[in-house]
């Protein structure tokens, strides 16, 4: 999935290692569109 592909390299450039509480919120904007958004807390673990 695109949105998640997308956090995912924001929060490597950002130095994360790990993304918790990952949550996906789905819109639909109209007949065939269909607005997907994910976010999560990137975290540095150890």
């Amino acid at each position: 999935m695109e949105a998640f592909e997308l956090m995912i390299q924001c929060d490597e450039m950002m130095g994360a290692n790990a993304i918790i509480g990952v949550r996906y919120d789905t819109t639909r904007v109209m007949s065939g569109i269909t607005e997907v958004a994910c976010d999560g807390a990137a975290v540095v673990g150890e």
